[in-house]
């Protein structure tokens, strides 16, 4: 009695497929550039006077405790301050805010001078007054990863003033949620 031969499958090629490449710095910044990601700013004062930055990177990573992550480039303006920081705050924008975005995104100018409008929390903390809401949070862990420090921080308190269309950051430029 034979045996039948095993049948197996040619091997199919998908046609058009693109090659895989090796993910360096051009890559990285390409493939994030598509990923759509909420803008936030997020502000904070050391001692030596308030400190902000736009950030595309805020993540929530924990309910119970309510915990919040962001990242920071070590070479950042802000990085001092919030490396010693115990509390920050968390300025969410409205789609209508490109300016105040790109004012945080800039380096080497006053970010707090006019025409931003800003005060200070009862706790001491700067928070952006035309920001629609913004939470208050202590920072529990500073976790050094390549060029820049992961900041782990739990949330103390927010503060909703109006609801608001979130700003977006995507293909290098800011932009509003499309609701479909």
């Amino acid at each position: 009695m034979s045996v039948p031969a095993l049948h197996r499958p040619a091997l199919s090629v998908v046609p058009n497929r693109p090659e895989e490449r090796v993910v360096d710095a051009d890559v990285y910044r390409s493939v994030f550039r598509r990923h759509a990601a909420g803008v936030v700013v997020i502000t904070a004062d050391a001692g030596y006077g308030p400190v902000g930055f736009t950030a595309t990177s805020l993540v929530s990573i924990s309910l119970l405790p309510p915990l919040v992550s962001f990242a920071i480039a070590t070479s950042a303006s802000s990085w001092p301050t919030v490396s010693t920081a115990t509390s920050l705050v968390i300025n969410f924008l409205s789609a209508d805010q490109h300016a105040i975005a790109g004012r945080f995104a800039t380096s080497g100018i006053d970010r707090f001078a006019e025409p931003t409008r800003w005060s200070r929390l009862a706790s001491g903390e700067p928070v952006l007054d035309e920001a629609p809401s913004y939470l208050r949070a202590q920072v529990e862990h500073r976790f050094a990863v390549g060029d820049h420090y992961l900041v782990v921080a739990r949330l103390a308190t927010h503060t909703e003033r109006r609801e608001h269309e979130p700003l977006l950051y995507h293909d290098g430029n800011y932009a509003k949620a499309h609701h479909v």
